[in-house]
């Protein structure tokens, strides 16, 4: 899922000229708050959206955190839910933010009890394998394709994508190594031996010397961004109605694999996925095992 703040809040963006006691204090408490987080393993991404929550939080609050009660955090997230600004799901994460703060850091019991909406549960976004194709084809170049072959053919997060290394693949066993996906865990994917095929004379006649397999021409690895705009400018040269992002491909590998009969377990496992519910929403959207139900009217 993605979240998007609508202004940055580093740590130490939290002058108050009319309160500058206030301002310093609170400087402190986001101090340990990334202190907390950081030791807690959290990714750059939710440190930098937990980090802008509290910071809004604590600029809008008018007496010290350490004062805070169960009503502050509530006045909080209801305006923001009033302004329009804030889908469940932001909700969601604003919500853990104040409670991971007022728990690990101010030791302050005041937001467990308060419930959230949950999250629409929406069907992931699938793409056919015409779609797929035509998608591959309208990439603008011939890294870009084999960037959109690579998501397709591996069901890797657009993050695990940009970073992976020449060293991590495995051209004799069709495998690869993810190190540090989401929540920092190491996996084993698979791969397409066609994919390898191409990828292998790609890296040999690339001019720059990298150890990324999808690098800038200064050897940089190309960014989660990059590819999220260039996965979007493919499907449109494509005419593909739906909206398409890098995840889409994940969603449509997943589907694609139960469609073909493969164990749900294994899928959960290439996706990376810790829970089991969560690989079951492709249950939900292969149309092809539904097809294979017959109607009881057919077993009379």
């Amino acid at each position: 899922m993605d979240y998007t703040a609508k202004e940055n809040f580093p740590e130490g963006n939290l002058k108050d000229a009319k309160n500058p006691i206030a301002s310093l204090a609170n400087e402190k408490w986001a101090q340990k708050l990334k202190q907390e987080l950081v030791v807690s393993g959290y990714s750059a991404k939710t440190m930098k959206m937990y980090l802008c929550y509290f910071n809004e939080f604590a600029r809008g609050i008018n007496r010290p955190l350490e004062q805070a009660e169960r009503d502050d955090v509530m006045a909080f997230l209801a305006g923001k839910k009033e302004k329009g600004d804030a889908s469940n799901a932001t909700l969601a994460l604003a919500h853990a933010a104040l409670r991971f703060f007022f728990h690990k850091v101010a030791h302050k019991n005041i937001v467990e009890d308060i419930k959230i909406a949950k999250k629409a549960k929406k069907l992931p976004t699938v793409l056919s394998k015409d779609e797929i194709r035509g998608l591959i084809k309208a990439a603008s170049s011939r890294r870009n394709r084999l960037i959109i072959e690579f998501l397709y053919s591996s069901g890797c997060r657009v993050s695990e994508a940009s970073k992976i290394k020449t060293e991590n693949l495995n051209f004799k066993e069709k495998i690869a190594s993810i190190r540090g996906g989401k929540g920092n865990k190491d996996r084993i994917i698979i791969l397409s031996g066609e994919w390898l095929k191409k990828i292998k004379t790609y890296i040999e006649r690339k001019k720059v010397k990298t150890p990324f397999v999808f690098s800038k021409k200064n050897g940089k690895p190309v960014s989660p961004n990059a590819i999220q705009r260039m996965v979007k400018n493919a499907a449109q040269k494509a005419g593909i109605q739906k909206r398409v992002t890098p995840h889409s491909l994940r969603h449509s590998y997943a589907t694609h694999l139960l469609d073909a009969g493969e164990n749900i377990r294994k899928i959960q496992e290439l996706l990376g996925h810790s829970d089991l519910s969560t690989t079951q929403i492709y249950t939900k959207v292969s149309v092809q095992e539904l097809k294979k139900v017959k109607s009881p009217l057919d077993r009379l």
